[in-house]
């Protein structure tokens, strides 16, 4: 498709975007109309949102907008799984300049509706307008199925502390890109598309995680907001965690230890929970660490020391002028 946004117009562009979009059961009422209607069969909604700001959490160097589309997606979508719910809809706002090539948001569109239907859910709205610098909003909707939402409130002394999905592996990519290479093409692409284990997250709500949270910000960090809303400590046992062998290549050539990696890396949102002790968990579960005594200074500790090295991510705690940091 040639031509750019300004070129094609407002609703040029709402119905170019629309007609690429399929649809699920869930939804009853999908884009045309002053808002959509979604089904709620557990008359409860579990809701989250998220921005992309270009420069900031992608580079369009770096990653196609259908990257960016899958990628936008997914961190939402993740969320609604760590809740212990099924993803259902999914709201976009998009803020694009006049003169962007239509190329870009329709591939942008491409990679959201694709990762929707990994995760089983649709696009059923949003808005675009025009600005000067490429934004992505992302709302997210989910139905509980009868569950009660897992919140980062329940761990109790005595649970387990597990994870299914990659870790560290975003942040490996992004050190392979920011200097200059694409390859191990694994790890870059994890980057650029993480894949949360969607299923994952009502599975476990299925048998008794008491807290869940996806790393979105660095194990240690979202593990911490677990400990916080618990009032607890929780131990992870280093030697528990799996680093591949391509991610200690991958370390060496960089000068950095990928144990940093795995622990404070964000973005691959896998999901960790922690569960009962007596709890039989399936293969895809790795236990890696254990929730200990209440404290009144919750704390996330790694083979039985505070972590000291710096990592995990905080919008306003970092350096704002760093492009595409590992969030």
């Amino acid at each position: 498709m040639k031509g750019t946004v300004g070129e094609l117009g407002e609703f040029g562009l709402i119905r170019e975007l629309t007609s690429r979009l399929t649809t699920t059961p869930a939804v009853r009422l999908g884009p045309g109309d002053d808002a959509a209607v979604v089904s709620a069969p557990d008359r409860r909604v579990v809701a989250s949102t998220d921005i992309l700001l270009e420069g900031r959490h992608f580079r369009r160097d770096w990653s196609t907008a259908y990257d960016v589309g899958r990628k936008a997606a997914a961190q939402n979508l993740a969320d609604i799984a760590a809740m212990g719910a099924v993803p259902t809809a999914l709201l976009l706002g998009l803020v694009v300049p006049a003169e962007l090539p239509v190329t870009w948001p329709t591939e942008l569109m491409d990679g959201i509706r694709d990762e929707c239907q990994v995760a089983g859910a649709a696009v059923v709205g949003g808005d675009v307008v025009r600005g000067d610098t490429i934004t992505v909003a992302i709302t997210a909707l989910g139905d509980l199925r009868n569950h009660e939402p897992v919140l980062r409130s329940g761990a109790q002394p005595g649970d387990v502390v597990a994870v299914t999905g990659w870790l560290g592996w975003s942040a490996a990519g992004f050190a392979v890109l920011s200097r200059g290479f694409r390859s191990p093409r694994a790890f870059v692409e994890a980057h650029r598309r993480p894949e949360p284990p969607y299923h994952a997250g009502p599975a476990a709500a299925g048998l008794g995680a008491t807290a869940m949270t996806d790393v979105s910000d660095g194990l240690i960090a979202d593990l911490g907001h677990i400990a916080e809303a618990s009032k607890v400590r929780i131990d992870l046992r280093s030697a528990a965690v799996d680093i591949p062998t391509q991610m200690h290549d991958i370390g060496q050539a960089v000068g950095v230890d990928p144990l940093q990696w795995v622990l404070t890396g964000g973005e691959d949102h896998a999901i960790v929970a922690t569960f009962p002790p007596d709890v039989k968990l399936p293969a895809r579960w790795k236990v890696i660490g254990e929730v200990l005594n209440r404290s009144a200074l919750p704390q996330v500790t790694v083979d039985g020391a505070p972590w000291t090295s710096t990592g995990g991510w905080d919008h306003f705690g970092s350096d704002p002028s760093i492009e595409e940091t590992p969030r």
